[in-house]
């Protein structure tokens, strides 16, 4: 191979080397940090950019966000009880030149500032509020990071504990104890069923007793009317009888004898009864000797005689 031949390989080489150099292309979600002569120079968005050739040099920065889970690490809580948790921070690139400049590795960074503030945070709570408060927890532990990543043009958008393991004899006791709720939560149920059985029954009783006396009640209203009924018929009854007599006595024109006669009859009736005392006109002592022989019909009953 000829020299001109070797020269003209190199400079074709030598100039595929500085387009490709040169000419760069940025994908979506990515943004491209240019440095010149070893400085900040820019920051390119995604498309097609170009560089200057030996002196400018770019490196790419993710600004999507990005999820990472951390390995489990062991804390202590503030009653001395160890447990193992990990969590899952969703940062974001929010500032490329910050992210690339202030910090060697902003990954590594999050993944240990996230343990050193969660050993923090669990060492001032108890085992049970660990175990149940963790939107308080991941709360504070995102407001907490925040205030260091923000210097590093990093966003933290949110975060989530996924896992808190006490130790194997803590979660045997946290087993009785919930076996235990369950069964005061079933007697507290099964006493508050019975108490409201015997208050049903009550009310049925109750209900019952309530209905009996007003279907006595009215059984007494009945009665009392039906009595106030046949009463009235018997009084309406001896009316009638009395009127008809009357007509019958006043049709037939009785003398004045046949008249002392009803009237002494009438008289020994009303005699015969108990604790009874006549009061006789004197017209009518006067016939026939009435005086005498009521003396001996009523057999003892005082006779008065009305002036």
């Amino acid at each position: 191979m000829s020299a001109p031949l070797i020269v003209g390989a190199i400079i074709v080489l030598l100039a595929f080397v500085i387009i490709a150099r040169t000419v760069n292309i940025i994908q979506q979600g990515y943004v491209g940090i240019v440095k010149r002569v070893g400085e900040f120079h820019s920051i390119r968005q995604p498309g097609l950019t170009f560089l200057v050739p030996l002196v400018d040099s770019m490196v790419l920065v993710d600004i999507r966000e990005t999820p990472r889970t951390g390995d489990k690490q062991d804390v202590i809580t503030r009653d001395n009880v160890t447990v193992s948790v990990n969590a899952t921070i969703f940062s974001q690139v929010v500032d490329p030149k910050l992210a690339l400049f202030s910090v060697s590795n902003y990954f590594i960074a999050i993944d240990q500032l996230s343990r050193t503030t969660l050993r923090a945070i669990f060492g001032g709570m108890s085992l049970d509020d660990a175990l149940s408060q963790r939107e308080r927890i991941n709360a504070q532990l995102q407001a907490q990071m925040e205030s260091v990543t923000d210097k590093w043009g990093i966003r933290i958008n949110r975060i989530e504990i996924v896992d808190i393991t006490p130790p194997q004899m803590i979660l045997n006791a946290l087993a009785l104890q919930k076996t235990a709720d369950q069964e005061k939560r079933a007697f507290i149920l099964k006493s508050e069923g019975q108490q409201q059985s015997q208050i049903n029954i009550a009310d049925g009783q109750k209900q019952a007793q309530i209905k009996t006396a007003e279907g006595d009640q009215q059984a007494a209203i009945l009665r009392a009317e039906g009595l106030r009924q046949a009463t009235i018929l018997e009084a309406q009854g001896r009316a009638q009888a009395i009127s008809t007599v009357y007509k019958a006595i006043k049709d037939s024109a009785p003398d004045p004898t046949l008249v002392s006669i009803l009237q002494l009859d009438t008289l020994s009736k009303f005699a015969a009864s108990e604790n009874a005392k006549l009061v006789v006109p004197v017209e009518t002592a006067g016939l026939l000797g009435a005086a005498q022989a009521l003396r001996s019909v009523l057999d003892g009953v005082p006779v008065a005689t009305k002036s």
